[in-house]
C-alpha cells in the first residue's frame, strides 16, 4: 500500500487571478472547501498517512492554514519560498521528505465526482515491476474545465503514448503514482515532470488508469464557477 503523497501546491496561480491576488491557488474555495482540502480529503479516504506539500506563492498563508489541520494525513512542508522549482524540480527537492517507496503525486486543481473510489482503484492498478509511472486518466468526454485536445493514447496493455494526431481520447487527471528512483540522479533545479515522463515513455514503463467518474480541472475563475455549479447540482 502507498502511504505517502506529494501535493503540488507551489504554483503562482496566475490564470486564477484575481482569486489568487491574496492567496495561493490551493486556498481558492470551490463548493465550500478550499482546493487543497478537496485533495487532502481524497488522500485521507484512501489511507494516505503522510502528505508532503510544496509551498511558494503566499506560502505563509497556506502553511499556517495547514498547521491547523487536525485530521487526515500528517502534513510536511517542502519549502520552495526562495525558488519555484516546477513540477519536476519540486519532487527532486522533496525527496528527503518522501522516503524511498513509490508515492502519489497530486495537483491541487483537479477535483472529481467518482462512481468508484478513484485513488484506491489507481493504487490497486499499480505494478512496481512493470511501471515507473501510472497516470490517472479521464476520458475527454467526461471532463469539465479542460479546453485541450487530449493528452494520451492508451494501448491494450495499459501503456501510454502521447497524442500524435489532432486529438487523443484521454486527459491526464492530475494524479499519478510514481517510482522515485528516476528522480534521484537529477539536480534540484527548475524543470517539468515531462522530462521524467519522456524517459518513462521511451522505456515503456509509463501506464495509464482510466477513472470511473467525472473530472473537473479548476484552473481559472470561470472553471471554478462551473465546478461549483456542478457540485451544487450533484451534491
Amino acid at each position: 500500500m502507498i502511504k505517502t503523497a506529494m501535493v503540488m501546491a507551489a504554483g503562482h496561480g496566475t490564470r486564477m487571478r484575481p482569486l489568487t491576488n491574496d492567496r495561493s491557488k490551493a486556498m481558492v474555495d470551490v463548493g465550500g472547501r478550499v482546493l487543497i482540502d478537496h485533495m487532502l480529503d481524497r488522500l485521507s479516504a484512501a489511507g494516505i498517512e503522510r502528505a508532503v506539500v510544496n509551498v511558494h506563492a503566499h506560502a505563509d498563508h497556506l502553511e499556517n492554514y495547514l498547521k491547523r489541520h487536525s485530521s487526515g494525513p500528517e502534513i510536511i512542508i517542502s519549502d520552495e519560498r526562495s525558488e519555484l522549482l516546477e513540477t519536476g524540480g519540486g519532487v527532486v527537492k522533496a525527496l528527503p521528505l518522501l522516503g524511498h517507496d513509490p508515492v502519489l503525486i497530486c495537483n491541487i486543481d483537479a477535483i472529481w465526482d467518482e462512481r468508484v473510489p478513484v485513488i484506491p482503484a489507481l493504487m490497486e492498478a499499480w505494478d512496481p515491476v512493470e511501471m515507473d509511472d501510472l497516470l490517472l486518466l479521464a476520458p475527454i468526454g467526461q471532463t469539465m474545465g479542460y479546453n485541450g485536445a487530449g493528452d494520451f493514447i492508451l494501448d491494450d496493455a495499459g501503456r501510454l503514448s502521447r497524442r500524435s494526431g489532432p486529438t487523443a481520447p484521454y486527459v491526464y487527471a492530475g494524479v499519478q503514482i510514481a517510482a522515485l528512483s528516476p528522480f534521484r540522479n537529477l539536480k534540484i533545479e527548475k524543470f517539468s515532470r515531462n522530462r521524467v515522463w519522456d524517459d518513462s515513455l521511451k522505456a515503456r514503463r509509463m501506464f495509464g488508469h482510466v477513472m470511473d467518474g467525472f473530472w473537473m480541472h479548476v484552473g481559472d475563475p470561470q472553471a471554478r464557477d462551473v465546478a461549483e455549479d456542478y457540485l451544487d447540482l450533484h451534491g
